[in-house]
């Protein structure tokens, strides 16, 4: 018990957004003082069960080194520095679109790392771009990142509301971001390097179960589309697992699904006030207010729980949509997936003396992005006769 007990301390103080859920979750149940029925009803099992089945498909896939071998295959064609950049950029940008921001970071960087170290290349800026390409790409889909799934699944959005919101920022971020990698590997776009010797074999397992992985990605892509019903697809998703690789429910990140447990206790607690709701309602009554409330808050908390606890308060799906998704840029915080690579740089092997200030450079093209999209994204808006 005390080694249970341990770990789970250990886990609260590791993960800072998990414990202020929780905490903000638990402490709200002793203001307002819900019945328990209320406690269970404020829970989004629907988006716990899509999340599960999500993140349990893409473990699966990486345990067959789908991305792996993606990569490396790709990589063996550059012959140049800006080839690098564009490749690496654009596998993040549509990957993070398909198996989330995060996972499209934690299988890029570190190959990343070990190219620019054989090819003598500086990692940093390439970092910085690649976590751009991770959250501009993941805000195109539902699947592409926490607040999306939810945001689309909590407003029961059509298809077309959701994809004509996204690929508004979607389709000119990725011009953008082609626009500055052209602009900053200007003076290195014809150095030519070899980085075959540096890539290892990294094949696609071959076996019953990538057929069975497959039917798993295209049942939970369904029910993500409300084709088929939740339910269905967690029950298949677990059987299967449980008899092909039952491995992969350890690498299922729990974490994120109790932080989505104790921001819907909280944001279902805060919104049972009357004090709080008449605050909320008047910033939150039009798209713009939503819009920047929701790119604001983002900047202070991250746009997952940004769109959770404003989710609450206001019927303008659209404009939160697009407020968590640009918010998702700027601070560092912003979006958790940003703080995977800066970890994973700053945990990299490069000498101390070699390494580069990451937060400098990060800030600096966030902003930057931040700004054109924000304006890119209202221009939209006038244009159609809205904000």
């Amino acid at each position: 018990m005390n080694t249970f007990l341990k770990r789970i301390f250990a886990a609260l103080k590791k993960d800072v957004v998990l414990s202020a859920a929780l905490t903000c979750g638990i402490v709200s149940c002793f203001f307002c003082r819900p019945a328990a029925k209320d406690i269970i009803g404020s829970i989004d099992f629907r988006v716990l069960s899509l999340l599960f089945c999500l993140m349990t498909v893409i473990a699966a896939f990486k345990s067959i080194n789908v991305l792996d071998s993606l990569s490396q295959n790709l990589l063996r064609k550059c012959k140049t520095v800006r080839s690098i950049y564009l490749i690496l950029c654009t596998l993040v940008f549509f990957c993070a679109a398909i198996v989330t921001n995060d996972v499209a970071l934690l299988t890029f960087v570190p190959i990343t790392l070990i190219v620019c170290s054989h090819a003598n290349i500086k990692p940093l800026k390439l970092i910085v771009f690649e976590t751009l390409a991770a959250n501009l790409g993941s805000c195109m889909t539902p699947m592409g990142n926490p607040q999306n799934l939810f945001i689309y699944s909590f407003y029961k959005m059509t298809n077309a509301d959701f994809f004509l919101t996204t690929l508004k920022i979607g389709i000119p971020s990725f011009f953008l971001l082609f626009g500055f990698l052209m602009a900053a590997t200007k003076d290195v776009k014809t150095a030519k390097i070899n980085i075959v010797s540096t890539l290892g074999p990294a094949g696609v397992e071959k076996g019953f179960s990538v057929y069975v992985y497959l039917i798993l990605l295209i049942v939970n892509l369904l029910s993500v589309f409300h084709v088929i019903h939740y339910l269905i697809s967690f029950a298949v998703t677990l059987v299967a697992v449980l008899i092909f690789n039952r491995k992969l429910l350890l690498k299922v990140d729990y974490t994120l699904l109790l932080t989505f447990t104790g921001f819907f206790i909280f944001t279902s607690n805060v919104s049972s006030i009357e004090a709080v709701q008449q605050v909320f309602k008047s910033i939150l009554n039009t798209e713009s207010g939503t819009f920047f409330a929701g790119l604001g808050l983002s900047q202070i908390i991250s746009n997952v729980p940004a769109a959770l606890l404003l989710s609450s308060f206001t019927e303008n799906a659209k404009a939160l949509l697009a407020g968590v998704n640009i918010g998702g840029l700027g601070t560092i915080i912003a979006s958790l997936a940003s703080v995977i690579s800066y970890k994973l740089y700053q945990n990299s092997n490069i000498p101390q003396d070699e390494k580069e200030p990451f937060l400098p450079t990060f800030s600096f093209y966030n902003v930057i992005f931040l700004v054109i999209l924000v304006l890119l994204y209202l221009g939209f808006g006038l244009l159609e006769g809205g904000f």
